[in-house]
């Protein structure tokens, strides 16, 4: 939405390309207004859909879209001056292929996995989070009635980022990521029954997706405890639904500075957020930097999660 109607302001032309990159290698396309994005702000998802692109991996694929690409004058000022990709790592690696192929790309980052390393934020994260956090308040109350341990598995890809948050959030008695060391009796178990003796009879542990089977991980932890416990793989919800305050302004703002880079002749930059300021950052750089958990977070977790 903001793409599109600062574009316009700028008297730029808009394409939209949907089905991303698959969408791109067979043209399918058609031209934007300043309605065609009316009454979105609201909305999850992308209104412009999206599909997983196997050809595009392919060297075939790539020389396809820049074809297209060329076609439709984002070298040659005709049309478009430029492609303003969003979405995560995998949109982000897409969009490093076009670059170095000579398509002028500007990546906006949006994917609720926050893994994206040299932004602070990526679009959608606050909102998955809100959702995951909901959805872990009303299980506590489970919980709680029947002095039960919930087992909850969050998405992340990889990435134990929204699990940290949650957990922090939600007061998760343990969080199970990817990047730190964890044991199961040490991390889980001895922390469950420490906190039994201290008179804590329900316990919410999460988990980020992809490490382990969260309902085995529920039946160890009833067997070594005794505590009654269950196990909730909270899915796809998370990756739709009305999106927050805080989602809703910073796409606005990162939307508005991809085209102001465009209208200055800048391209082959993600738009990134640092230290609460949208910034830009060379994109051929920005898929080499590794991210790491926020520490202090982990450690605010480790300390009052007891």
């Amino acid at each position: 939405r903001a793409v599109v109607r600062s574009a316009i302001k700028k008297n730029m032309q808009v394409m939209g390309v949907r089905r991303g990159y698959n969408g791109l290698i067979n043209g399918d396309m058609s031209e934007m207004n300043i309605r065609s994005v009316s009454n979105v702000l609201h909305r999850g998802g992308t209104m412009l859909l999206t599909a997983r692109c196997n050809e595009f991996k392919t060297e075939e694929g790539q020389n396809q879209a820049v074809e297209v690409c060329k076609q439709m004058g984002i070298d040659g000022m005709v049309i478009i001056d430029g492609l303003v990709v969003i979405g995560g790592d995998g949109s982000f690696a897409g969009a490093q292929k076009l670059a170095n192929l000579g398509i002028n790309t500007i990546g906006v980052p949006g994917t609720i996995d926050l893994d994206i390393a040299c932004t602070d934020y990526t679009i959608g994260f606050d909102t998955a989070l809100n959702t995951a956090v909901e959805a872990i308040d009303r299980l506590r109350d489970t919980s709680e009635s029947h002095d039960r341990c919930s087992v909850v598995e969050v998405m992340g890809h990889g990435a134990g980022h929204l699990a940290l948050y949650a957990s922090v959030a939600c007061g998760g008695t343990a969080c199970w990521v990817n990047e730190i060391g964890f044991d199961v009796d040490r991390d889980v178990i001895e922390k469950i029954n420490s906190s039994i003796r201290t008179g804590k009879h329900n316990f919410i542990v999460i988990v980020s997706e992809g490490i382990t089977d969260v309902h085995h991980l529920a039946r160890y932890i009833e067997e070594k405890t005794g505590v009654e416990s269950r196990a909730t793989v909270l899915g796809h919800i998370q990756r739709g639904g009305t999106p927050t305050a805080r989602d809703r302004i910073i796409a606005s703002q990162m939307g508005c500075y991809a085209v102001d880079l465009l209208e200055q002749g800048i391209g082959n930059r993600v738009v990134i957020q640092k230290n609460a300021k949208i910034i830009d950052y060379d994109i051929l750089e920005a898929l080499t930097m590794k991210k790491g958990l926020d520490r202090g977070l982990l450690e605010v977790n480790q300390i009052i999660n007891i």
